[in-house]
Order: structure tokens, then sequence, then C-alpha cells
């Protein structure tokens, strides 16, 4: 099968066709030089002002390094059809979804790594979020065969982070061949993990944009990171994987989570999360389906808005312009723009913005009531009744709801 015509077709009815028929010129490219790009990753380094005197030379700044993230779409879409490809053949349980790295998170990086904007390895990415830890390691191995340059991968979940993180990331570089030669060499970070792995990476996003601390980073309340930490060894322990030894024996761990989560209230935190949460789309009846969203979330009132596009250019435009507008301080707003086969895919695939942290609540509830966390596929054979097969009513995403 072609890599770039590829039918997100798998066994947890993730059917949407990604299409990557589409001209070349639908897609970003780079319009400067390699130059430019490296001068302004040193640029975004340190402190921009926006003043009236420097304002254009800010403006020219972010022109260039969008420029640079743009012309990373067309090789994000292509790695997430290949990896939708091998899920297919290895009826592999799960779902994927891609994205674009947001500028703020570019220019944390810049800063914290002694890297040039063109070194960073996730500048885009893809996330394949599968049913269980067999899927895993069946999805790691197939996509060591991607036709693309497999230049690193970060075991981190056979050696997870400090702070608890586990998932396994793949660095490829794009082989685009004659036709898409524009675009080889852009590094495509994938990231492969459990649907466990991912209710607890995204709970510590969602409780650290709430509380308005970089959690992800490790910083923010060292009560909360606590108990990421431990959560995360627990689930661990569910799906069989490698603890971190230098943490506490399960018994101890778990009367330091009960503890934690009485001083915290973190269950009832969680559960609130949801409520807390307003939720606005933005669509035209009659478009074409959007391929790529754009979600923004706003600090000041924990409002969501997501916008639907189904031109890589457009979405990619409106993306630069919201963070612009963040940049000159004229909004309190965290954008993503994101690409998945299905609506109803985008609160699975980043519920960090949503505030729902539904399955990471119910094993937290779990884990204090002196039981063990429920893996996924577990979880849907005892828990979860089968669903009918219905077209699904797809109205609660351009109206107004309350979470």
């Amino acid at each position: 099968m072609n890599n770039c015509t590829v039918v997100d077709s798998l066994i947890s009815d993730e059917t949407a066709e990604i299409d990557f028929m589409d001209s070349m010129t639908e897609y970003p490219h780079l319009a400067y030089p390699m130059r430019a790009v490296r001068r302004a990753g040193e640029l975004l380094a340190g402190d921009i002002l926006w003043t009236d005197e420097n304002r254009d030379a800010a403006l020219e700044t972010f022109a260039i390094a969008n420029s640079w993230r743009d012309s990373h779409v067309y090789p994000m879409r292509s790695v997430r059809g290949s990896v939708v490809q091998r899920m297919r053949q290895g009826h592999i349980g799960g779902f994927t979804a891609a994205r674009p790295k947001r500028m703020s998170s570019i220019r944390n990086k810049l800063r914290r790594y002694s890297v040039n904007l063109e070194q960073i390895n996730d500048i885009a990415g893809c996330r394949a979020v599968l049913d269980d830890i067999d899927g895993v390691r069946q999805l790691i191995a197939a996509c060591r065969e991607i036709p693309h340059e497999l230049k690193k991968e970060y075991p981190y979940i056979d050696e997870p982070k400090d702070d608890g993180y586990r998932s396994h990331h793949m660095v490829f570089s794009f082989s685009g061949g004659t036709q898409r030669s524009a675009f080889s060499g852009r590094r495509i970070e994938l990231q492969i993990r459990t649907r466990l792995q991912h209710s607890w990476a995204t709970a510590v996003e969602a409780v650290g944009l709430y509380r308005n601390e970089d959690m992800k980073a490790g910083q923010g309340n060292r009560d909360w990171l606590r108990l990421f930490q431990l959560v995360s060894l627990e689930f661990a322990f569910t799906e069989g994987c490698h603890p971190i030894t230098e943490l506490p024996s399960r018994d101890h761990r778990i009367a330091e989570i009960r503890v934690l989560n009485g001083k915290l209230g973190a269950i009832k935190f969680l559960d609130d999360l949801k409520n807390a949460t307003s939720y606005f789309s933005n669509f035209v009846h009659g478009e074409d389906r959007p391929n790529f969203y754009l979600i923004k979330y706003d600090n000041t009132d924990h409002s969501v808005r997501v916008e639907g596009y189904s031109s890589p250019l457009a979405s990619s435009a409106s993306l630069g312009a919201v963070e612009q507008r963040v940049e000159t301080g004229n909004d309190n707003i965290n954008a993503v723009l994101v690409e998945v086969s299905k609506i109803d895919r985008l609160v699975e695939a980043y519920p960090n913005y949503f505030g729902d942290v539904t399955l990471f609540t119910k094993n937290l509830r779990a884990i204090c009531d002196g039981k063990q966390a429920i893996e996924y596929t577990m979880a849907r054979q005892q828990i979860v009744a089968p669903k009918p097969k219905v077209t699904p009513d797809l109205s609660w995403f351009k109206r107004r709801h309350r979470w």
C-alpha cells in the first residue's frame, strides 16, 4: 500500500481516512533560507521586545519560526499515516493524533537546552495511544520498519523519567524522495503509549494547566508532583513494566498515595476539573470535514474554544495569528493545533485541554480503596458495556457545553 494513502481502520473504530493525495502546494513550505531559521532560533531563546522600534523585527522572527514549524505538517501527516497502516496490519487497537509544537514550548526548549531551532526533534509529533502494553511492544517493533530514517529512540517505558513519565519516543528524519524533497530531513517525533500511560500524562498536564503550573516540566506543587510519581509506579505495576527502583515498596507507596490524596483533596479536585471548564466550538455548516482542530484554552476563565479546518495552510496561519496575540500580551491563551481522524477523537487525544481526567481519577480512587489500577482492555471487558453500532450524534460539537 502506498505510504501516502492510508485508511485509518482499526479495531478501536478509528475508521476515518487520512488522505495524503493533496497537492504539495496545499501544504506549507519553508519560505526562508536555513541561516534565517538558525538566527530566528537564537532570537527566540532570548527576550523578544515588542516596542514600536522592534515590532517589525519581532514579527519577522516569528514569521520565520512559524514557516519552519509549518513545513513539518506534511511530514507529520505522512509519518502518522505510516503508523496507522502498521496498526491496521497488526490489528493493534488504539488511536492516533498529531500536532505541531506550540511556539511557547519551542521557546522553552531553546532556553533550557543548547540546541538550534532546526535541531529540535519534536517540532511536529505524532501520538499513538494503544489499548494495552502488548500493542505498544508490537507497534514499536513495526515502526522500526517505517520508510524514514530512525534517528533515535527514548525508551521511557522501560526507563521511566524520574517524575514517572512513561512513553516510548521514536525520532524520524523524513525521507521525501523526489516528489517531496522540499520536506526531506524534517524531524518528526512519534510517541507510543498505552491508554493508562496516556491518562497519567494528560492528567499531569490538565492539573498543571488549571493551576497555571508547568508540572510537565517538574514545576509546581511538590505534593501533586509526588502523587503523580507514585501513581505512575502503580500503573507500571499494573502493566508489568519496570519499576523505578528508588521509590518505596508497594504497601508504603499506596499508604503515601492515600495520605497525599487526603491532603490535596485530589480526587475531588479531579472530579471538579471537568465541570470547571466551559467549552465552545466554531464550525461552518456544510464545510469540508475538518482534519485539523485549533484548541484555544483561556487561562483566565478556563474556557475552551475549538475551530475546525480542512486546509493545512489555513490552520497553520490561524495558529500563528493566535500565538502572535499571546506573545504581544493581548491574549492569555494556550493554543494547540491538532490533527485527528474523527471529531470524537479530539477530547480523547488531548483531554487535558477539556479537563477530562476520568480514567486517571477512576484508577486513583481504586488505588485509594486498596484495589489495583485497571488496565484499559480489562476495564473495557469488566466495566464498559458493548456499544451498539449506531451513527454517532455529533450535534454536541456544534453548540456550547458546560463540562
